[in-house]
Protein backbone atom coordinates (compact mmCIF):
# COMPACT_ATOMS: atom_id res chain seq x y z
CA UNK A 1 0.00 0.00 0.00
CA UNK A 2 2.85 2.42 0.86
CA UNK A 3 4.36 1.85 -2.58
CA UNK A 4 1.00 2.58 -4.22
CA UNK A 5 0.65 5.82 -2.25
CA UNK A 6 4.16 6.88 -3.34
CA UNK A 7 3.21 6.17 -6.94
CA UNK A 8 0.11 8.35 -6.56
CA UNK A 9 2.24 11.16 -5.07
CA UNK A 10 4.60 10.96 -8.04
CA UNK A 11 1.69 11.23 -10.47
CA UNK A 12 0.25 14.20 -8.56
CA UNK A 13 3.64 15.95 -8.60
CA UNK A 14 3.69 15.63 -12.38
CA UNK A 15 0.17 17.04 -12.81
CA UNK A 16 1.02 20.79 -12.70
CA UNK A 17 3.75 20.29 -15.30
CA UNK A 18 1.43 18.28 -17.54
CA UNK A 19 -1.09 21.15 -17.38
CA UNK A 20 1.61 23.77 -17.97
CA UNK A 21 3.17 22.08 -20.99
CA UNK A 22 0.12 20.64 -22.73
CA UNK A 23 0.18 21.68 -26.42
CA UNK A 24 3.75 23.00 -26.13
CA UNK A 25 6.51 21.84 -28.49
CA UNK A 26 9.76 20.42 -27.07
CA UNK A 27 12.84 19.74 -29.18
CA UNK A 28 14.95 16.85 -27.92
CA UNK A 29 18.53 16.28 -29.08
CA UNK A 30 18.91 12.52 -28.68
CA UNK A 31 22.46 11.23 -28.35
CA UNK A 32 25.08 9.55 -26.19
CA UNK A 33 24.46 6.29 -24.32
CA UNK A 34 20.68 6.75 -24.52
CA UNK A 35 21.02 6.23 -28.27
CA UNK A 36 23.25 3.15 -27.97
CA UNK A 37 22.24 1.12 -24.88
CA UNK A 38 19.24 -1.14 -25.73
CA UNK A 39 17.56 -0.67 -22.33
CA UNK A 40 18.01 3.11 -22.43
CA UNK A 41 16.64 3.21 -25.98
CA UNK A 42 13.50 1.51 -24.75
CA UNK A 43 13.15 3.87 -21.76
CA UNK A 44 13.62 6.85 -24.08
CA UNK A 45 10.83 5.61 -26.34
CA UNK A 46 8.54 5.14 -23.31
CA UNK A 47 9.30 8.70 -22.15
CA UNK A 48 8.52 10.16 -25.58
CA UNK A 49 5.25 8.24 -25.77
CA UNK A 50 4.16 9.46 -22.33
CA UNK A 51 4.99 13.08 -23.20
CA UNK A 52 3.11 12.68 -26.47
CA UNK A 53 0.04 11.20 -24.77
CA UNK A 54 -0.21 14.00 -22.18
CA UNK A 55 -0.28 16.60 -24.94
CA UNK A 56 3.38 17.64 -25.29
CA UNK A 57 4.61 17.76 -28.89
CA UNK A 58 8.11 16.21 -29.14
CA UNK A 59 10.47 16.84 -32.05
CA UNK A 60 13.59 14.65 -32.04
CA UNK A 61 16.96 15.46 -33.61
CA UNK A 62 19.62 12.76 -33.36
CA UNK A 63 23.33 12.47 -33.91
CA UNK A 64 25.38 9.44 -34.85
CA UNK A 65 29.06 10.36 -35.01
CA UNK A 66 30.33 7.14 -33.43
CA UNK A 67 28.43 4.92 -35.85
CA UNK A 68 29.62 7.03 -38.78
CA UNK A 69 33.22 6.59 -37.63
CA UNK A 70 32.69 2.83 -37.23
CA UNK A 71 31.27 2.51 -40.73
CA UNK A 72 34.07 4.58 -42.30
CA UNK A 73 36.64 2.35 -40.57
CA UNK A 74 34.77 -0.78 -41.65
CA UNK A 75 34.73 0.40 -45.27
CA UNK A 76 38.39 1.47 -44.94
CA UNK A 77 37.60 4.98 -46.09
CA UNK A 78 40.46 7.24 -45.06
CA UNK A 79 39.69 10.79 -44.01
CA UNK A 80 41.54 14.06 -43.93
CA UNK A 81 41.36 16.08 -40.73
CA UNK A 82 41.60 19.87 -40.53
CA UNK A 83 41.65 21.59 -37.12
CA UNK A 84 40.70 18.24 -35.58
CA UNK A 85 37.54 18.02 -37.71
CA UNK A 86 36.96 15.29 -40.26
CA UNK A 87 36.67 16.74 -43.77
CA UNK A 88 33.45 15.48 -45.38
CA UNK A 89 34.06 14.73 -49.05
CA UNK A 90 31.41 13.16 -51.30
CA UNK A 91 32.43 9.60 -50.39
CA UNK A 92 32.25 10.36 -46.66
CA UNK A 93 28.94 12.22 -47.17
CA UNK A 94 27.46 9.11 -48.77
CA UNK A 95 28.34 7.13 -45.64
CA UNK A 96 27.04 9.90 -43.35
CA UNK A 97 23.66 9.82 -45.10
CA UNK A 98 23.56 6.03 -45.14
CA UNK A 99 24.21 5.80 -41.39
CA UNK A 100 22.15 8.78 -40.18
CA UNK A 101 19.15 8.41 -42.45
CA UNK A 102 19.19 4.77 -43.50
CA UNK A 103 20.23 3.28 -40.17
CA UNK A 104 19.84 5.42 -37.05
CA UNK A 105 16.81 7.45 -38.13
CA UNK A 106 14.92 4.34 -39.22
CA UNK A 107 15.78 2.59 -35.96
CA UNK A 108 14.48 5.45 -33.79
CA UNK A 109 11.33 5.88 -35.87
CA UNK A 110 10.58 2.15 -35.81
CA UNK A 111 11.13 1.97 -32.03
CA UNK A 112 8.71 4.82 -31.40
CA UNK A 113 6.10 3.37 -33.74
CA UNK A 114 6.34 -0.05 -32.07
CA UNK A 115 5.64 1.66 -28.76
CA UNK A 116 2.48 3.22 -30.18
CA UNK A 117 3.63 6.57 -31.54
CA UNK A 118 3.06 8.04 -34.96
CA UNK A 119 6.67 8.90 -35.77
CA UNK A 120 8.06 9.95 -39.14
CA UNK A 121 11.77 10.06 -40.00
CA UNK A 122 13.13 12.81 -42.26
CA UNK A 123 16.33 14.66 -43.09
CA UNK A 124 16.78 18.34 -43.89
CA UNK A 125 16.90 17.39 -47.57
CA UNK A 126 13.24 16.36 -47.46
CA UNK A 127 11.23 19.27 -48.87
CA UNK A 128 14.51 21.25 -48.61
CA UNK A 129 13.36 22.21 -45.14
CA UNK A 130 16.92 22.69 -43.81
CA UNK A 131 19.38 24.40 -46.13
CA UNK A 132 23.05 25.09 -45.50
CA UNK A 133 26.21 26.55 -46.96
CA UNK A 134 29.79 25.26 -46.67
CA UNK A 135 31.23 25.93 -43.22
CA UNK A 136 34.29 28.20 -43.28
CA UNK A 137 34.03 28.63 -47.07
CA UNK A 138 34.43 24.92 -47.71
CA UNK A 139 37.48 24.35 -45.49
CA UNK A 140 35.85 21.17 -44.17
CA UNK A 141 34.32 20.00 -47.42
CA UNK A 142 30.62 19.15 -47.11
CA UNK A 143 30.39 20.13 -43.45
CA UNK A 144 27.61 22.69 -43.49
CA UNK A 145 26.45 25.77 -41.65
CA UNK A 146 22.66 26.03 -41.55
CA UNK A 147 21.24 29.05 -43.37
CA UNK A 148 17.51 28.38 -43.13
CA UNK A 149 14.93 26.12 -41.50
CA UNK A 150 11.47 26.01 -43.06
CA UNK A 151 9.28 25.74 -39.97
CA UNK A 152 6.17 25.03 -42.04
CA UNK A 153 7.34 21.49 -42.80
CA UNK A 154 7.79 20.54 -39.13
CA UNK A 155 4.67 22.40 -38.01
CA UNK A 156 2.61 20.52 -40.59
CA UNK A 157 3.88 17.17 -39.31
CA UNK A 158 3.08 18.20 -35.73
CA UNK A 159 -0.37 19.40 -36.82
CA UNK A 160 -0.95 15.96 -38.37
CA UNK A 161 -0.03 14.34 -35.01
CA UNK A 162 3.36 13.01 -36.12
CA UNK A 163 6.50 12.96 -34.00
CA UNK A 164 9.21 14.23 -36.39
CA UNK A 165 12.54 12.39 -36.10
CA UNK A 166 15.19 14.48 -37.86
CA UNK A 167 18.60 13.40 -39.12
CA UNK A 168 21.06 16.35 -39.24
CA UNK A 169 21.64 16.43 -42.98
CA UNK A 170 20.96 19.71 -44.80
CA UNK A 171 20.12 20.41 -48.41
CA UNK A 172 22.61 22.19 -50.66
CA UNK A 173 19.55 23.47 -52.57
CA UNK A 174 21.13 22.62 -55.92
CA UNK A 175 20.49 19.87 -58.45
CA UNK A 176 22.59 16.75 -57.70
CA UNK A 177 24.12 18.32 -54.57
CA UNK A 178 24.96 15.53 -52.07
CA UNK A 179 23.84 17.63 -49.10
CA UNK A 180 25.68 18.85 -46.02
CA UNK A 181 26.73 17.13 -42.83
CA UNK A 182 25.63 19.53 -40.05
CA UNK A 183 26.29 19.52 -36.31
CA UNK A 184 23.36 17.82 -34.57
CA UNK A 185 23.38 20.13 -31.52
CA UNK A 186 23.29 23.27 -33.65
CA UNK A 187 20.69 21.67 -35.93
CA UNK A 188 18.51 21.09 -32.85
CA UNK A 189 18.93 24.73 -31.78
CA UNK A 190 18.06 26.08 -35.23
CA UNK A 191 14.99 23.86 -35.48
CA UNK A 192 13.84 24.78 -31.95
CA UNK A 193 14.10 28.50 -32.72
CA UNK A 194 12.37 28.16 -36.08
CA UNK A 195 9.34 26.30 -34.73
CA UNK A 196 9.20 28.44 -31.56
CA UNK A 197 9.66 25.51 -29.22
CA UNK A 198 9.03 26.01 -25.52
CA UNK A 199 12.09 23.96 -24.51
CA UNK A 200 15.12 22.29 -26.00
CA UNK A 201 16.66 19.33 -24.18
CA UNK A 202 20.10 17.91 -24.88
CA UNK A 203 20.62 14.30 -23.77
CA UNK A 204 24.29 13.71 -23.00
CA UNK A 205 26.64 11.37 -21.12
CA UNK A 206 27.21 13.78 -18.25
CA UNK A 207 24.86 14.83 -15.45
CA UNK A 208 24.86 18.45 -16.64
CA UNK A 209 27.17 21.44 -16.32
CA UNK A 210 29.50 20.99 -13.35
CA UNK A 211 31.42 23.45 -11.18
CA UNK A 212 35.12 23.00 -10.43
CA UNK A 213 34.27 20.67 -7.53
CA UNK A 214 32.22 18.47 -9.89
CA UNK A 215 28.92 19.58 -8.37
CA UNK A 216 25.92 20.06 -10.65
CA UNK A 217 25.05 23.63 -11.57
CA UNK A 218 21.28 23.31 -11.77
CA UNK A 219 20.54 26.76 -13.26
CA UNK A 220 22.65 29.03 -15.47
CA UNK A 221 22.15 32.35 -17.25
CA UNK A 222 24.17 33.69 -20.17
CA UNK A 223 26.21 35.88 -17.77
CA UNK A 224 26.97 32.82 -15.63
CA UNK A 225 28.15 30.93 -18.69
CA UNK A 226 30.46 33.76 -19.77
CA UNK A 227 32.02 33.84 -16.30
CA UNK A 228 32.42 30.06 -16.12
CA UNK A 229 34.01 29.98 -19.57
CA UNK A 230 36.42 32.74 -18.56
CA UNK A 231 37.64 30.89 -15.44
CA UNK A 232 37.79 27.50 -17.16
CA UNK A 233 34.90 25.88 -15.29
CA UNK A 234 33.12 25.33 -18.60
CA UNK A 235 35.66 23.90 -21.01
CA UNK A 236 36.28 21.28 -23.69
CA UNK A 237 33.26 19.47 -25.09
CA UNK A 238 30.83 21.32 -22.82
CA UNK A 239 31.49 24.64 -24.60
CA UNK A 240 29.68 23.70 -27.85
CA UNK A 241 26.81 22.26 -25.78
CA UNK A 242 26.21 25.48 -23.85
CA UNK A 243 26.74 27.52 -27.03
CA UNK A 244 24.00 25.48 -28.73
CA UNK A 245 21.77 26.13 -25.71
CA UNK A 246 22.43 29.87 -25.92
CA UNK A 247 21.74 29.91 -29.64
CA UNK A 248 18.32 28.39 -28.96
CA UNK A 249 17.64 30.91 -26.16
CA UNK A 250 18.64 33.80 -28.45
CA UNK A 251 16.22 32.38 -31.01
CA UNK A 252 13.30 32.66 -28.60
CA UNK A 253 13.27 29.25 -26.87
CA UNK A 254 12.31 29.78 -23.24
CA UNK A 255 14.66 27.27 -21.59
CA UNK A 256 17.40 24.86 -22.60
CA UNK A 257 18.27 21.75 -20.59
CA UNK A 258 21.36 19.54 -20.50
CA UNK A 259 20.54 16.18 -18.92
CA UNK A 260 22.16 12.80 -18.38
CA UNK A 261 20.74 10.34 -20.88
CA UNK A 262 22.36 7.46 -18.96
CA UNK A 263 19.72 7.88 -16.24
CA UNK A 264 16.55 5.89 -16.90
CA UNK A 265 13.57 8.16 -17.64
CA UNK A 266 15.74 11.28 -17.35
CA UNK A 267 13.41 13.12 -19.74
CA UNK A 268 10.40 12.61 -17.46
CA UNK A 269 12.40 13.44 -14.35
CA UNK A 270 13.59 16.71 -15.88
CA UNK A 271 10.29 17.83 -17.35
CA UNK A 272 7.66 16.55 -14.93
CA UNK A 273 9.27 16.94 -11.49
CA UNK A 274 10.08 20.01 -9.41
CA UNK A 275 13.75 19.20 -8.84
CA UNK A 276 14.73 17.93 -12.30
CA UNK A 277 17.98 16.09 -12.93
CA UNK A 278 20.17 18.36 -15.08
CA UNK A 279 21.17 21.93 -15.83
CA UNK A 280 18.62 24.50 -16.98
CA UNK A 281 19.88 27.44 -19.06
CA UNK A 282 17.73 30.53 -19.41
CA UNK A 283 18.19 34.09 -20.60
CA UNK A 284 18.26 35.79 -17.18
Amino acid sequence: MIKKIETAKTLLEALPYIKRYANETFVIKYGGSAQINPELKDKFAQDIILLYLVGIKPVIIHGGGNKINEMLDKLEIKSEFVDGMRVTDEQVMEVVEMVLSGNINNEITTLLNVHGAKALGITGKDANFITAKPKADGKYGLVGEITNVDAKVINKLIEDKFIPVIAPIASGNKVNHPGFNVNADLCASKVAAAIKAKKIIFMTDIIGVLDKDKNLLDTLTEDDIKAYKADGTIHGGMIPKVDACLEAIHGGVEKAHIIDGRVEHSLLLEILTSEGVGTVIKES
